[in-house]
């Protein structure tokens, strides 16, 4: 792999677990649970790839609209998940951290997400950031409230706010903006992901469905980076 215009930070929107069961007769459930695995698997291949950061949209607000059936099946999968991957996450140096709005969020769950956290907070090879309860339009309203509230303390003057100031108060503070946001199934949109921290991100829209999404697609839009100019707006 080319050392040259390196991909640190990939963010991805894992889009289509629902067609991929409906396309084999299979409640979404299934789909869901090929889903799951296809994200430990890229965790993997992204570490060994040389990723630094990967960010995935696991669950956004949105998704809360769903039916009870679909979000409980989801929540199952989360608990499994976070009861499963931590040794392996533990034993393979690696960070993960979580985004999102927690109090909507079981406590069960949040006292596993906390725990992992901590434990995974020194490990520094790899960092996986699941955006869960997730919508960067209420991420971005979050941080204007803190804003406003040092303001108001006397903790910070209005007139000193600028655009780092505001990114130390986003869910992300501590990790560097993606350099690519990818998303699978085909659908051309950001869905709520991210907005201020992907002004300039590379965007990659697959046709592949999520389930579906392997080594060889993921080594592709490596490639597919590498072969773009990031200008930021310069030239």
């Amino acid at each position: 792999m080319n050392t040259k215009n390196k991909l640190r930070h990939l963010a991805i929107i894992m889009d289509g677990n629902r067609r991929w069961a409906k396309k084999r007769g299979l409640p979404a459930v299934a789909g869901h649970k090929q889903g799951a695995k296809t994200l430990e698997q890229v965790c993997r291949d992204a570490k060994d790839l040389g990723i630094e950061y990967l960010t995935l949209y696991a669950f956004s607000t949105e998704n809360w609209q769903r039916s009870k059936e679909e979000v409980d099946a989801l929540m199952g999968l989360l608990r499994e998940y976070l009861k499963n991957d931590l040794k392996e996450l533990q034993d393979n140096n690696t960070r993960i951290v979580f985004i999102g709005e927690r109090d909507m969020l079981a406590a069960d769950i949040v006292a596993k997400m906390n725990e992992i956290e901590a434990q995974t907070a020194h490990n520094n090879a790899f960092t996986i950031c699941l955006a869960l309860s997730y919508g960067a339009r209420q991420e971005i309203l979050h941080a204007v409230k803190t804003i406003a509230q040092n303001v108001k303390s006397g903790i910070i003057d209005a007139e000193n706010i600028d655009e780092r100031h505001f990114s130390e108060v986003l869910y992300t503070k501590d990790i560097p903006d993606p350099d690519m946001v990818v998303r699978t199934s085909g659908e051309q949109r950001i869905s709520n992901y991210l907005l201020w921290q992907i002004a300039y991100s590379e965007l990659c829209f697959l046709d592949v469905l999520w389930p579906d999404f392997g080594r060889k697609e993921l080594e592709t839009v490596i490639k597919d980076y590498q072969n773009r100019e990031r200008r930021y707006g310069k030239k």
